[in-house]
């Protein structure tokens, strides 16, 4: 369903999703729960990530993982356009199973950014059989060929403080509450300053920043449902249906109404 320059095409396999974008939108600061994987088409574009910062341009693949905190810029008034695919991490995980003929291993993406035209060239006849809603054959198939080339094992675990679990925790387990910064220096035993630095130094946003992805993430999923808009909003915790359609499109460069759409 095209919303401007987006467009979200209906997948053969369960749990992915694709979007086909040509804009020169510019991204907030935001996160997925899914994983993704794309290629830049035309243009170009620069992004802060999780594992660095990241320039890609065309025939670039580019990848982020669930929970990565990232934002997109173009480069140049022409914009970019790209093709991506976000993976549930329940099918990401099965996959690996797979892959790993049994053993479950913990796996993510380890660049943001591949300048490896044969990647991107694996990458496209998958998408293609993705959205092509034919036999289910090909996009499992070329899915696992892809996701094996991909994937490394996760061998760095980054440390949370427990403090900082516990105020996370609080957001994540209940974003559509009103929590205040005192709420979360409570929980966490910090002061209000030391959960706003935890924060940045531990996500890459500000708590109040969290809390808009989390609550975007949950009225994604019970858009994706069927909830009406204006009672996602609602129980997603935003003021009202226009406060969750800015904060959706800052960071989907889609409206929720075209999402639904896309989901029928």
């Amino acid at each position: 369903m095209k919303t401007g320059t987006f467009r979200m095409r209906p997948c053969a396999m369960k749990g992915v999703e694709a979007v086909e974008a040509d804009t020169a939108h510019s991204f907030g600061r935001h996160t997925h729960d899914q994983f993704g994987i794309g290629v830049i088409l035309r243009g170009a574009q620069k992004s802060a990530s999780g594992r660095g910062p990241v320039e890609a341009g065309p025939g670039d693949m580019i990848t982020v993982n669930p929970g990565e905190v990232h934002d997109g810029h173009p480069i140049g008034a022409e914009g970019r356009a790209w093709r991506m695919l976000y993976v549930d991490p329940e099918v990401i995980a099965e996959a690996v199973l797979d892959i790993g003929e049994g053993r479950a291993e913990d796996f993510v993406f380890s660049q943001p950014v591949l300048h490896d035209g044969r990647a991107v060239q694996s990458l496209l006849p998958v998408y293609a059989a993705m959205t092509q809603m034919g036999e289910i054959l090909a996009p499992e198939s070329g899915f696992l060929q892809l996701l094996a080339s991909l994937m490394t094992r996760r061998n760095v675990s980054r440390f949370v403080p427990p403090s900082v679990k516990r105020a996370m925790a609080m957001l994540d387990d209940d974003p559509a509450a009103a929590t205040s910064l005192a709420d979360l220096a409570a929980a966490s035993g910090l002061s209000r300053f030391q959960v706003v630095r935890a924060f940045s130094e531990m996500t890459g946003m500000t708590p109040h920043a969290y809390l808009v992805q989390r609550r975007i993430r949950s009225v994604r999923r019970m858009i994706a449902k069927g909830t009406p808009l204006a009672d996602a909003a609602f129980a997603g915790g935003f003021a009202d249906q226009s406060h969750m359609t800015r904060a959706f499109v800052r960071a989907y460069g889609i409206t929720p109404g075209a999402y639904a759409l896309a989901h029928r």
